[in-house]
């Protein structure tokens, strides 16, 4: 398998795992906060049958900062800038938190090259009350730092608050930087791609950390706005299932995965 690692569309760094050339493609987008690394369990369960590019959304990880306003129509075209740089036709599409609004422009912009969309704890529309919050949060973060930021926000994201994995997850948050957040948040604090969800004609499954709040309700309802979307609940799972309890969020990805094929 070869592994490489790519700085190129938009300042945007992507990282691609190739094990053959007629292999099926997926493309995994992080949540705001973290970097392409919170993907790192799954890269491991799929990259023996699928072709991965992994990239750091806008002002995230190794990518550049934004230069001017964000939107999710602009981080949904980076989906399809990358696939187009890489020569990619058609991929799969698995998106965290911020992962489904980017994933849900995308198949939006380009529907003929999204083949199915697993997308995991995040919604279609700002949540009533949530702009507010978000600009809050901004304002925090930019008087104080992440630091703050990323220790209240591992103990909320984890079910349980003294896992293992909090000092990782702490860290990622803390590296983010401020004015990459600051953009990324102003772009969920006023969004609504609800849209979307009926014209989707993809196969989607969305999933959620059963002890994350709302999100449960809020996607079990997404995925009744969808044709023939299924819902899984991840037990003993908070917001960022895919990295606090890996096993079982690869128990629900790879079924969908191979679905595809």
């Amino acid at each position: 398998m070869q592994q490489c690692r790519h700085i190129g569309v938009q300042g945007l760094a992507a990282y691609t795992h190739i094990v053959a050339d007629c292999a099926p493609w997926v493309v995994f987008s992080n949540s705001l906060a973290t970097d392409k690394s919170i993907w790192d369990a799954q890269v491991e369960a799929v990259s023996q049958r699928w072709n991965i590019l992994r990239y750091d959304q806008r002002g995230h990880g190794a990518s550049a900062l934004p230069e001017g306003a964000v939107d999710f129509a602009l981080l949904g075209a980076d989906v399809i800038a990358l696939m187009d740089h890489f020569s990619i036709e058609r991929a799969a599409y698995v998106g965290l938190s911020m992962g489904v609004p980017t994933g849900l422009s995308a198949v939006s912009q380009a529907p003929a090259r999204i083949t199915g969309l697993l997308l995991a704890d995040g919604q279609a529309k700002t949540a009533p009350g949530g702009g507010q919050q978000w600009r809050d949060r901004i304002a925090s973060v930019q008087q104080l730092g992440l630091e703050d930021f990323a220790r209240s926000t591992a103990e909320r994201w984890l079910a349980d608050p003294q896992s293992p994995r909090r000092n990782t997850l702490e860290a990622m948050i803390a590296a983010t930087p401020v004015a990459g957040f600051t953009a990324c948040s102003l772009a969920l604090a006023d969004f609504d791609l609800t849209d979307v969800l009926g014209g989707i004609t993809c196969p989607v499954l969305l999933v959620a950390g059963e002890r994350d709040g709302k999100l449960p309700e809020t996607m079990q309802l997404m995925a009744a706005s969808i044709p023939g979307a299924d819902f899984a609940s991840i037990a003993n799972a908070g917001h960022v299932p895919c990295f606090e309890c890996p096993e079982a969020f690869n128990a629900a990805l790879l079924p969908f995965l191979e679905s595809l094929t």
